[in-house]
């Protein structure tokens, strides 16, 4: 950080479950158990393809270089997945047109070469996109993205900064500020916060953040293991594992979970 003093995030001090409105919580556990059906249903097939160990890790890291908060990391790689299985579709779909039409096909090596040599750039500018999502105080500049990009070999300008940015957002159609499972897990704590718990909801909080670094860490192999538990199959075929994957998010009734005090 250049011996520059990193501001202080949020610390356990700053979160307050059971404070909202009962009617709000109704509300807003409907409103994410929608999402949360819709998103399954539209979910491709893909999903899941774009989140390595060793990608997510960049991610997390880059993310505490520049001092953002856990929720901006979490929407990152949310983002990043989802433009690059755009990507892959548009290459799939190219490939198909031409086979069809029987045209010139591309160099593929050289459209492959091209979204590597970018990659970087893209995932900087998934970070910059869900830290301006968050609002949060710390602004990380063009300059500081510029730099910490020079520093690893890659040159760029600040149009070709603004320019990826926007490949991003209308890859995506400018749908990127969708919930995280953060949201799902804060929104737990609040009705915790009112239905009672022995543990205090903000220890939980940071518990809660830990396992979900985990789960981003090792994705598959925790889908995986889940996926055997729940069918009560050691070698689950692939078919098994997209019902399943559709089924879990059928759950419009965790509304039935909040019981307010009286």
């Amino acid at each position: 950080m250049n011996g520059r003093v990193r501001p202080k995030l949020a610390s356990l001090s700053d979160f307050q479950f059971g404070a909202v409105a009962t009617e709000t919580i109704e509300d807003v556990l409907l409103h994410l158990a929608q999402q949360n059906e819709q998103a399954v249903q539209e979910a491709a097939g893909r999903m899941g393809s774009f989140r390595e160990t060793r990608i997510v890790e960049f991610v997390f890291l880059l993310s505490e270089q520049w001092c953002l908060e856990k929720s901006v990391s979490y929407q990152a790689v949310e983002i990043l997945e989802r433009f690059m299985v755009k990507q892959a579709e548009n290459i799939c779909r190219q490939a198909t047109t031409q086979l069809r039409e029987k045209t010139e096909p591309q160099n593929w090596r050289a459209l492959k070469e091209q979204l590597f040599n970018k990659f970087i750039l893209r995932l900087v500018s998934c970070v910059q996109l869900a830290s301006k999502l968050s609002f949060h105080y710390k602004i990380i500049s063009n300059i500081t993205v510029l730099n910490f990009l020079q520093a690893l070999g890659y040159i760029h300008t600040k149009e070709e900064l603004l320019e990826s940015e926007l490949d991003v957002l209308k890859s995506l159609n400018f749908q990127i500020n969708l919930p995280t499972p953060l949201a799902y897990v804060e929104m737990l704590l609040e009705v915790l916060g009112y239905n009672g718990c022995s543990v205090p909801a903000t220890r939980l909080h940071a518990t809660c953040l830990t396992l979900l670094d985990l789960v981003y860490l090792l994705h598959e192999p925790v889908y995986e293991s889940l996926l055997r538990a729940s069918i009560e199959n050691s070698t689950p075929s692939q078919l098994q594992g997209e019902r399943r994957f559709h089924a879990v998010g059928s759950g419009n009734h965790c509304s039935k979970c909040f019981h307010p005090k009286p």
